[in-house]
């Protein structure tokens, strides 16, 4: 389902985001921005954030990856273009993150936290290649990541932050021309 060649960014964020919110927006500007740049949008096709930023690529004439789980008895939303659905929440997280080049987190609540801490302590064990990066949005995640850093202070240099859609994307777009992404 992945073609080769491709430049997917996976997108983390909350599934309860609404159209007209700060985060629906800013997950919809980014995946605009992102198919703009050449990028393919994956993410956990459902609600909130994913149809935003899914969205946002449709508009820019984009592709977009919905990873969904058969646990979920719903359908993908209406902005995805291809369906990968998984037999668990393990495999769709595992599936998201192995398709990926480069990892966006937006704020979220404990499916996003969970998200965060699994790409996060790939990085950090050097099980995710060091030219994959991820990135946080805002300073919603900023106290845990300082919290963390309390007890291993090493963990914050896999780590990106930009403070919004544009930045983000031009980070990405910096990484691939230097041929890390």
């Amino acid at each position: 389902m992945v073609k080769s060649g491709e430049k997917i960014v996976t997108i983390f964020g909350s599934a309860n985001a609404k159209p007209g919110e700060a985060d629906y927006q800013t997950a919809e500007t980014l995946g605009n921005l992102l198919a703009r740049a050449g990028f393919v949008v994956a993410n956990g096709g459902y609600g909130g954030t994913m149809p935003a930023a899914a969205k946002g690529a449709r508009d820019a004439s984009g592709q977009t990856v919905g990873v969904t789980c058969s646990a979920f008895p719903r359908q993908p939303n209406e902005y995805i273009s291809r369906v990968i659905n998984t037999a668990s929440l393990d495999e769709r997280l595992d599936t998201l993150i192995s398709i990926a080049a480069a990892y966006i987190l937006l704020p979220g609540g404990t499916g996003t936290l969970m998200e965060l801490a699994k790409v996060w302590e790939l990085k950090n064990k050097g099980f995710l290649s060091a030219d994959k990066p991820i990135i946080l949005i805002g300073g919603f995640w900023m106290p845990l990541v300082e919290l963390i850093a309390v007890e291993d202070p090493c963990s914050r240099r896999h780590l990106q932050y930009a403070q919004g859609p544009d930045e983000t994307a031009g980070i990405l777009i910096r990484c691939t021309e230097n041929g890390k992404i």
